[in-house]
């Protein structure tokens, strides 16, 4: 009889168990099993990191050697950056609860011990066994799937987002970084040839042929280009360590001096930029998937104030019948049972479907406040591009030829007696800051073009700034030099 019992017991436990519960061995760890669905349809395949040790050479960040590109220094920051893994490890969790709420619930065992024997015509019950699953209302867990697959794709936009950042801080502190080097490099060659002037000064102020306010005027110069170039080169620690941040490496990690860093410029207009910003910001089109959430977890809310259903099965322990002449003496009876909840307080059920419908019109209104902010940004980077290339053109082509021209000629006057050494020293004063402005507006330019990536939410249409230059001749009807008759 306890045999009877304990087997009844075990093998019920046993059913229940297999039918609502899986080993966590059976699948690999890593992605999880739901990811494909977690996944918007366009959305990347994630890039490798130091955290998910399983990268290949293809795929592995490049080890950042003197000369390495601005794309080595971006590759190597998404791969390291624990912003950008702590973004996808959002996404994995995420993705995680779409097993959970899609599921059963857990079937229910239940065992009972008759305290006072039950006696019927077949004999004395004992004790009874059974097990019974709930089922929601059809569509219900469906629903509740598809709502946490909006949520966890619109926790992959947050991801991009987040590498959309990196990169974006990436290159601007490049480009910060490279415009330090460079106007260290122009300041240093300005004192060597204000140095050389202070020499031709300073002799011909020994033989009586040059006035004593001129050496103590070049000496001041030289004074402050020195104090210049010691504040320059102070700053560069504090520019290296804002990008060793942003590559998730000790801030005292040496970075070389930078050549040149390419120009792009844009080849869409702001709101071209803004159009596409519309169909490709991870910010709106996360958006877009919590809209879409909302709006299915309204339905969730309205399914959960219909009935819920329970089959149960009960296996009744019964002893032998006193008279054990009967037929049915000793069997145990199995009892079929239904059951259906009744979900009579309406009020609650009815808050939620408001509720959800309140979030869903929530979102959407910070969606279009979204769109305003992104598309006001977007013009005003582009602004800030578009007049950085102005800038970089107006010096590259104008101001620094005629300076440099303005520089030989009063140095040819000085030496022969015919131009003030004063009016050489401002001519000399004027290149050096045509020069470092040049280089400003060439950080400036770039700096911008990576917010309107970031913006944008992809890789903005661009041509090389000798492209552009070129093409904005064409439309004025400047004919190019080697064209000139």
């Amino acid at each position: 009889m306890a045999v009877r019992l304990i087997a009844c017991a075990v093998g019920v436990a046993a059913v229940g168990f297999v039918g609502g519960c899986s080993s966590p061995f059976d699948t690999p760890r890593g992605l999880p099993p739901s990811f494909a669905q977690s996944l918007p349809a366009d959305a990347d395949s994630s890039p490798r990191s130091v955290y998910r040790p399983d990268s290949d050479a293809d795929t592995a960040a490049p080890l950042l050697t003197p000369g390495a590109s601005a794309d080595e220094f971006v590759r190597h920051a998404l791969y390291h950056s624990p912003k950008v893994e702590a973004a996808y490890q959002r996404w994995v969790a995420a993705a995680e609860r779409l097993p959970q709420v899609r599921s059963l619930p857990d079937p229910r065992v239940n065992f009972g011990f008759f305290l006072d024997e039950v006696e019927t015509r077949t004999g004395a019950q004992q004790a009874r066994v059974g097990v019974s699953q709930s089922f929601p209302w059809p569509g219900l867990l469906g629903d509740r799937e598809d709502a946490a697959a909006m949520a966890a794709r619109a926790a992959w936009r947050q991801f991009e987002a987040a590498r959309l950042e990196v990169t974006e801080r990436v290159v601007e502190t490049l480009h910060e970084v490279a415009y330090l080097d460079a106007a260290i490099r122009i300041t240093g060659e300005n004192l060597e040839l204000l140095s050389s002037f202070e020499e031709v000064v300073r002799a011909r102020y020994r033989v009586g042929a040059g006035p004593h306010p001129e050496l103590v005027r070049v000496q001041v110069e030289l004074g402050q280009l020195e104090d210049r170039l010691a504040q320059l080169t102070a700053m560069r620690p504090t520019y290296v360590a804002d990008l060793n941040a942003a590559l998730n490496r000790a801030t005292d990690t040496d970075v070389p001096r930078f050549a040149e860093l390419p120009g792009r410029v844009a080849s869409v207009d702001g709101p071209g930029l803004g159009e596409i910003a519309r169909r490709s910001n991870p910010i709106l089109l996360e958006l877009d998937e919590r809209v879409e959430e909302q709006r299915i977890r309204s339905e969730v809310a309205r399914k959960e104030g219909l009935p819920d259903f329970t089959v149960g099965l009960d296996y009744i322990v019964t002893d032998e019948a006193i008279n054990s002449s009967i037929a049915e003496s000793g069997d145990d009876p199995i009892l079929l049972s239904f059951g259906i909840t009744v979900p009579l307080w309406r009020d609650k059920y009815d808050a939620g479907v408001r509720e959800a419908i309140a979030r869903r019109l929530a979102v959407s209104h910070e969606r279009a406040d979204q769109v305003n902010r992104i598309t006001a940004s977007i013009q005003r980077a582009w602004f800030e591009h578009t007049d950085a290339d102005r800038r970089v053109r107006l010096f590259e082509m104008t101001l620094i030829p005629k300076a440099e021209e303005s520089l030989r000629a009063s140095l040819t006057g000085f030496r022969a007696g015919e131009t003030s050494f004063l009016d050489l020293l401002d001519t000399e004063r004027t290149l050096l800051e045509f020069a470092v402005s040049a280089e400003r507006a060439r950080a400036d330019r770039g700096q911008a073009l990576a917010r309107l990536h970031r913006l944008v939410g992809e890789a903005v249409p661009t041509r090389t700034a000798d492209d552009a230059e070129a093409t904005q001749n064409e439309d004025a009807g400047v004919i190019p030099d080697e064209e000139t008759p």
